[in-house]
């Protein structure tokens, strides 16, 4: 049977959590393979092995109960090889990459924050901040609406003025996080999104993190955060 891998740690890992259920149905026993000073956390893999809800959960549920212990390099979802002697060959190979990377998230989190615009409220702000393209506004309104070019040409410079503000909130936000984290990985690129971004952060700073994102959000009200974490730092492992 296939071996399915959680995550990476030492060996001498404190609280590696072997036997807790891991993924499939019924949930497969959780598993640690050793070799030298590095440790897989692994279970026997499903044929039918697909993202499912509860196998999401569970997967990160391992990796949160061994991570709150200890360094932990966290896989992502659905890495499978082909038995426990293939784990054990990488472990062997690599073993310095890991080690290294190991130390670099000793005692840290992940965070990751997407930012977006409240339509109606950076609107408002936009019109705020350009005294040219307010007067314009106030003219067509006082005007009845103004003409159907006018509305064109006055749409189109909001929009414009948009996405400037777009593009300039998303260094405001990394910006105003950057200095409590100890690094900083952009994430995928989403129509949704004006930012996302992911913060490796100290665990005795998260605090400091937390209200630096607070600070943020209520000096720049016309953004919209979304915050998860603390994570295992998926967004951190090479």
């Amino acid at each position: 049977m296939s071996t399915y891998v959680y995550g990476i740690a030492r060996s001498s890992h404190p609280g590696l959590p072997e036997k807790m259920g891991g993924i499939g149905e019924p949930p497969q026993p959780v598993r640690v393979l050793k070799h030298g000073a590095l440790a897989a956390l692994v279970s026997d893999a499903p044929e039918d092995l697909r993202p499912k809800r509860r196998d999401l959960m569970a997967h990160q549920n391992v990796l949160a109960e061994a991570g709150a212990a200890g360094a932990v390099l966290p896989m992502r979802f659905g890495g499978v090889s082909p038995d426990d002697d293939a784990v054990l060959a990488v472990l062997g190979d690599r073993e310095e990459h890991y080690l290294e990377r190991l130390r670099a998230l000793d005692d840290k989190v992940e965070y990751n924050v997407k930012a977006s615009h409240d339509e109606e409220a950076v609107l408002h702000r936009v019109l705020a901040d350009n005294p040219e393209l307010r007067k314009l506004s106030e003219a067509n309104r006082a005007a009845g609406g103004g003409t159907y070019e006018q509305k064109l040409a006055l749409g189109e410079r909001v929009a414009a003025a948009v996405q400037q503000r777009e593009a300039s909130d998303a260094v405001l936000v990394q910006q105003s996080l950057e200095t409590e984290a100890t690094d900083v990985r952009p994430g995928p690129e989403s129509g949704g999104w004006l930012a996302n971004i992911s913060f490796l952060v100290e665990r005795d700073r998260a605090d400091g993190f937390v209200a630096a994102i607070d600070k943020l959000q209520q000096g720049q009200q016309h953004l919209v955060l979304q915050v998860n974490g603390p994570l295992p730092p998926y967004s951190f492992v090479e």
